[in-house]
């Protein structure tokens, strides 16, 4: 027999005993008062023992190497990226779990073929320059259209007002008549957020302008990857948004050439054999890199950490239905993500009880940031949907059983949270750091240098095996593993979701303006 086979063999028999173990402690945990050390205690602290930072390792060992032999990427549309689905959803299946593929797609290429159109043609006649007073909008399909203009929730001057929300909310569109072209202002989200429920709301031509406010006046061309609203787009300066807002009945032209090539890249999808499915506990991690390089701390480091959690946990008699997800196309605008979350029904998304989010969590010059899930400090974005808090507190009562420091983070729209936060549901996770700078009260906390960017590889070629942090890595697969065992089978501190609660989220999220 094989060396192989004897420790296959040796693994497989270890996981039958503790599912045995599990089984015959279920009936007396589920009986227990989950404040008196219950099932989600015990069984949290055995998948903290069983998890290892050596087995997360392995699993980065084999990105490097499927990046090593695909060009030093596995970025999205790449065979480095079919390599690493394929290795995820296989270690998945052999250890028990339902796997889906989920298609999803993106932009592989777009290319001008001529300048845009945008004239007013009624009720008076004016031809704005194109790539001077307006701009294309990447990757924007083709069109050629003429219909009225309707401004969507502006905010013109003379009002006093920092910054505009037009778009960012459906709500913002009740009105708005379909088949015409909207007018929306930019500002407080993402273009891409406002594309979207542009298109939901039966846009049939879209036109994005700045909002007049200083070093924000002049228009430029900008790819935000967005292209699912399936009708001509432009951004265009102030001067020209204010006139048209300012021109009753105003009609125009407007007109894209370009041509569109969608790829399409599979997210993995893996669901636990046990569990309710009325009430899913779902984590997840992107699974791309950048096209620069193979992305080992990003992400690769949240993908093999929740990996092998899921493995360790593939026995486990859980009370709660465990979801894993590997997301496609991140880093070119959270597209596997904001994908699954549409494609989801109302009574699906509400049986996501919560999600929590892994992305870069072996940083070099590390800072174990947890998102702030209550806005305790007050700054930056606002909190996660009603949950949120509660996800932050039980991250934090893990570190705090090892003395470990946390600090917060900020839900700024970066990571593939952003899907879930938006349509109400509780989030939370962990963070070690990109390329912004450590401070020298983060160096004090956790040591590191002050000064010196959590992760001077970030998006480059150099983030390789070789650039994460051991340290960090083992002890953040730990706090995964310690939340993911106490949700499977205790949520009774994530608060009852509610319609109301889901709308506030909603208009609360994705508060950073970012062209992904």
């Amino acid at each position: 027999m094989s060396v192989f086979l004897v420790t296959r063999g040796k693994t497989f028999m270890r996981r039958i005993v503790i599912a045995m173990i599990m089984a015959l402690a279920l009936p007396m945990a589920m009986a227990t008062p989950a404040n008196a050390g219950g099932l989600d205690d015990l069984f949290a602290k055995l998948l903290v023992k069983q998890v290892k930072g050596s087995n997360v390792k392995k699993h980065l060992d084999a990105l490097q190497a499927i990046a090593t032999a695909n060009g030093g990427t596995r970025a999205a549309g790449t065979p480095g990226y079919d390599a690493s689905r394929d290795y995820v959803a296989g270690k998945l299946r052999k250890a028990g779990y339902k796997v889906t593929l989920q298609p999803t797609n993106f932009v592989e290429s777009w290319t001008e073929n001529s300048p845009p159109t945008l004239n007013l043609t009624a009720p008076s006649a004016k031809t704005y320059a194109p790539n001077e007073d307006f701009f294309t909008f990447q990757p924007s399909p083709a069109g050629d259209v003429t219909a009225q203009v309707q401004g969507v929730d502006l905010t013109l001057p003379p009002t006093p007002t920092p910054t505009s929300t037009s778009g960012c909310e459906a709500a913002d569109f009740a009105g708005f008549v379909a088949g015409r072209i909207a007018l929306i202002q930019r500002g407080t989200c993402a273009f891409a957020q406002k594309i979207r429920n542009a298109g939901v709301a039966g846009a049939s031509g879209i036109i994005v302008f700045n909002e007049g406010q200083p070093g924000r006046t002049d228009a430029f061309p900008l790819d935000i990857g967005e292209w699912r609203a399936g009708v001509p787009m432009v951004f265009a300066d102030f001067a020209v948004g204010n006139e048209l807002a300012a021109t009753a009945g105003a009609t125009v032209r407007l007109k894209v050439d370009a041509t569109l090539v969608l790829g399409t890249n599979d997210n993995v999808i893996a669901e636990s054999r046990f569990g309710d499915p009325r009430n899913v506990v779902m984590t997840g991690a992107h699974l791309d890199s950048v096209p620069a390089g193979p992305g080992i701390n990003d992400n690769g480091s949240g993908t093999a950490a929740i990996l092998e959690v899921a493995e360790e946990m593939a026995l486990y008699p859980v009370k709660h239905k465990l979801r894993f997800a590997f997301w496609a196309s991140e880093e070119i605008g959270l597209l596997g993500s904001d994908q699954y979350v549409a494609s989801l029904s109302q009574a699906q998304r509400d049986r996501i009880k919560v999600y929590l989010n892994f992305d870069m969590v072996a940083s070099p010059n590390y800072a174990y940031k947890l998102y702030d899930g209550d806005d305790s400090d007050a700054e930056g974005s606002p909190p996660g949907p009603p949950g949120s808090a509660q996800i932050e507190q039980q991250l934090q009562a893990f570190y705090g059983t090892r003395n470990l420091p946390t600090v917060g983070t900020d839900f700024d729209g970066r990571s593939d949270y952003g899907p879930f936060i938006a349509v109400g549901i509780p989030s939370g996770g962990i963070f070690t750091g990109a390329e912004g700078i450590k401070t020298a009260e983060e160096a004090a906390l956790f040591g590191g240098t002050a000064g010196v960017a959590y992760d001077v590889c970030y998006h480059q070629a150099c983030d390789t095996i070789a650039n994460i942090n051991a340290t960090a890595l083992d002890v953040d697969a730990d706090a995964i593993a310690d939340s993911m065992a106490r949700y499977a089978f205790n949520l009774s501190s994530i608060p009852p979701r509610t319609a109301a609660a889901a709308k506030r989220a909603a208009t609360t999220a994705h508060a950073v303006e970012s062209v992904s």
